[in-house]
């Protein structure tokens, strides 16, 4: 990530921790943990920063004894990095990884920007067997394995929980109600803290992702705040590191590069459906900020989702 990408990005994770840490988040999760007896987990929308944590409550056992140390197993992080894209552009996405585990995320939004996901699963759609089992350590070479140790995987294996597949979606309904709420709410749950981002430019950030698509000048985003445009500037750029200009772009470009992953998607409707009011400008943009054209990002990701 550049130096020019992170004060962004610092916003968005530090609105993350704090709805992590919000009451309302804290009483759904229990909430749903308990009705459910599945796993629910908020992360971050950076794919690269997935892993295993301390939160173990209705964590399968096999995931736990395949985890070799404190992060999961190669597998395991691949399949969760392809679900994480696939949700940030499609919405609440399942899918199943290498040993037939479903995987459940859904993301979280502060207007067009997705700053999480809300992450459950490790649950068989149907009842785990015997041969199943044999399969799967002949798929991932544990045959080695002592006796022991075999027989702790296959335990773990068996005893893990299957929900019948009409049931688990809605619980991942449930889940995508509460994705909303939180989205709706990300602002007010961002309680900011004495001393770091002034409220004022926190309200004008809230106005810039819920009105991405529509014309933002400085005099539109000052009022927002209550801010003179001078004051609003100087403000702006002190906590976020960006001019107002370059913040909305950023911003823009993050939104098209989850729309440019839809194949059928045509540029020239992405550009204006961000915002822009040209496609030439939304090309210049896009290539300045990501160093590539939108058609060679869109051949290059669609060919790496591919292989």
């Amino acid at each position: 990530m550049s130096a020019a990408l992170q004060p962004h990005q610092e916003f968005q994770n530090g609105l993350l921790q704090r709805i992590v840490h919000s009451e309302r988040y804290r009483m759904y999760q229990d909430a749903f943990r308990t009705a459910t007896g599945l796993p629910l987990r908020l992360v971050s929308s950076d794919p690269e920063a997935w892993c295993l944590d301390d939160q173990k409550i209705n964590r399968s056992p096999f995931c736990e004894a395949l985890n070799l140390c404190e992060r999961a197993c190669g597998a395991c992080v691949d399949t969760n990095r392809r679900l994480m894209k696939e949700a940030e552009v499609s919405g609440p996405t399942t899918c199943h990884c290498f040993a037939g585990l479903c995987a459940t995320a859904v993301p979280v939004k502060m207007g067009a920007s997705v700053i999480g996901f809300l992450k459950t699963g490790q649950v068989f759609s149907r009842v785990p067997t015997e041969d199943q089992f044999e399969e799967l350590m002949g798929a991932i070479g544990r045959k080695t394995l002592d006796k022991a140790s075999r027989e702790s995987l296959r335990t773990a294996y068996l005893q893990t929980r299957f929900v019948e597949p009409m049931r688990y979606q809605s619980m991942v309904t449930l889940l995508q109600s509460f994705a909303e709420q939180l989205s709706e709410h990300a602002d007010s749950l961002a309680i900011i803290e004495e001393g770091s981002e002034p409220a004022a430019i926190a309200k004008a950030r809230k106005y810039i992702h819920a009105n991405l698509d529509q014309p933002l000048p400085l005099g539109l985003v000052a009022r927002q705040a209550g801010l003179s445009e001078s004051h609003f500037c100087r403000l702006f750029k002190d906590s976020a590191g960006l001019t107002l200009t370059d913040y909305v772009n950023r911003c823009r470009i993050d939104w098209a590069k989850r729309e440019l992953l839809k194949p059928e998607a045509r540029i020239s409707e992405i550009a204006f459906m961000i915002g822009y009011q040209s496609l030439s400008q939304f090309n210049r943009s896009f290539a300045r900020i990501v160093g590539v054209s939108p058609t060679l990002y869109r051949r290059e990701r669609l060919e790496r989702a591919a292989s």
